[in-house]
């Protein structure tokens, strides 16, 4: 069974793949295409590691003719990720080229006509690409195509989906309590390409800025969606399948396949291992991700299993299993520490529910950010 280990490029400065694989994985998964950040970063050669939009590779001609083209990293002209990738055939495991798709800051600070557009109009998510304009998908299927390219034997497709309001920037700040339904509401995106796809978008619109303004405006917060909101969200859903389909279709051209992140395990539990209410699986609809749809789309799919208890893990697999069907690969990505994990002992259990419950592979998030003793843990499990 495949089980790799999450990584990125600045973390590799000096560390080998044998160094990497001896945490008790048997592959590894890089960060081709990463996203801003600023990380601590115990074992790094920097101790707070600042992380840039783009990528760590050369274009080589791979984004031609198109309006969104990536910021390259510096260093990438010295092939990291092909050094790797010899590194790796040497020792006959696998790599696999992991890229952020649709939260990159750079790009829509530069083009805001591209990102999400909330419904008083405003373009204040500068980090959320919005699948349904037509040059963002054309970028998605390139950059797919491009990590593909690099000799990786799968993508990894984070974030190919729409944004939330809670992750839009960098440094964010509210002193209004705006309560679980506002927030979902400013979180939609009305752009132009939206209104075209989506059946029912003028009805939403009203209902979300009268919902935000209410809020805004001292009114109490609401904790449920209201139905017009939820039907608009869930009629996104074939904006985000479609496109992953045109990835993973540019991604099999190149002899690699995707592998499709769903990241509504991390909404629910990112902040404390805590998450609470239905299975993840039950609430993919609310960044347009259908997973029972996906799955005739996708040959490969990932979930963030961010919670502490093995019992809420085995939950969240098997309904993600039974959404999926039998016939797509399932990952598992758990964190081996703070929040989630407390010992070797904590994270096997952890491991073995994700794998009763339906997980193909367990992979681990990630070697950068956990000190050396919690990823001992990994292989002690």
């Amino acid at each position: 069974m495949d089980s790799s280990l999450y990584v990125l490029v600045e973390d590799l400065r000096g560390v080998d793949a044998a160094r990497i694989l001896a945490h008790g994985v048997s592959s590894i998964t890089v960060g081709a295409a990463y996203h801003r950040a600023r990380d601590v970063t115990p074992h790094g050669r920097s101790r707070v590691t600042f992380r840039h939009d783009g990528v760590h590779f050369p274009l080589d001609g791979h984004f031609d003719g198109l309006r969104l083209v990536p910021p390259v990293r510096e260093g990438a002209d010295e092939g990291p990720l092909r050094a790797l990738r010899d590194e790796t055939r040497a020792l006959g495991v696998p790599l696999h080229g992991w890229g952020v798709f649709l939260h990159n800051t750079t790009l829509g600070l530069a083009d805001p006509d591209v990102t999400q557009e909330n419904c008083f109009g405003d373009r204040a998510a500068p980090a959320d690409l919005c699948p349904s304009h037509p040059d963002v998908r054309a970028y998605a299927v390139a950059l797919g195509r491009a990590i593909a390219r690099q000799g990786m034997d799968s993508v990894v497709a984070e974030s190919l989906h729409f944004g939330t309001f809670g992750h839009g920037y960098h440094h964010e700040r509210s002193f209004v309590q705006l309560g679980p339904a506002a927030e979902f509401a400013l979180g939609l995106c009305f752009c132009e390409h939206c209104r075209r796809r989506v059946p029912g978008t003028d009805a939403a619109r009203e209902a979300a800025s009268r919902l935000a303004e209410s809020v805004l405006d001292g009114g109490p917060t609401a904790e449920e969606i209201p139905d017009v909101l939820a039907e608009f969200a869930r009629a996104r859903t074939p904006i985000v399948t479609s496109l992953a389909a045109e990835v993973a279709d540019a991604v099999a051209a190149e002899g690699s396949r995707l592998t499709f992140v769903d990241l509504t395990g991390a909404m629910k539990g990112y902040a404390d291992g805590l998450p609470t209410g239905e299975p993840a699986a039950a609430d993919a609809w609310q960044v347009g991700i259908d997973p029972a749809a996906l799955a005739g789309a996708v040959p490969s799919y990932a979930v963030l299993c961010y919670a502490r208890e093995a019992a809420r893990i085995g939950e969240d697999v098997a309904a993600y299993r039974a959404a999926l069907g039998t016939g797509t690969e399932l990952r598992a990505v758990l964190r081996p520490g703070h929040p989630d994990t407390t010992s070797a002992e904590h994270l096997a259990a952890k491991v073995e529910a994700a794998r009763a419950s339906g997980a193909d592979t367990v992979d681990f998030y990630q070697y950068g950010l956990a000190p050396l003793p919690v990823l001992d843990r990994i292989a002690m499990r």
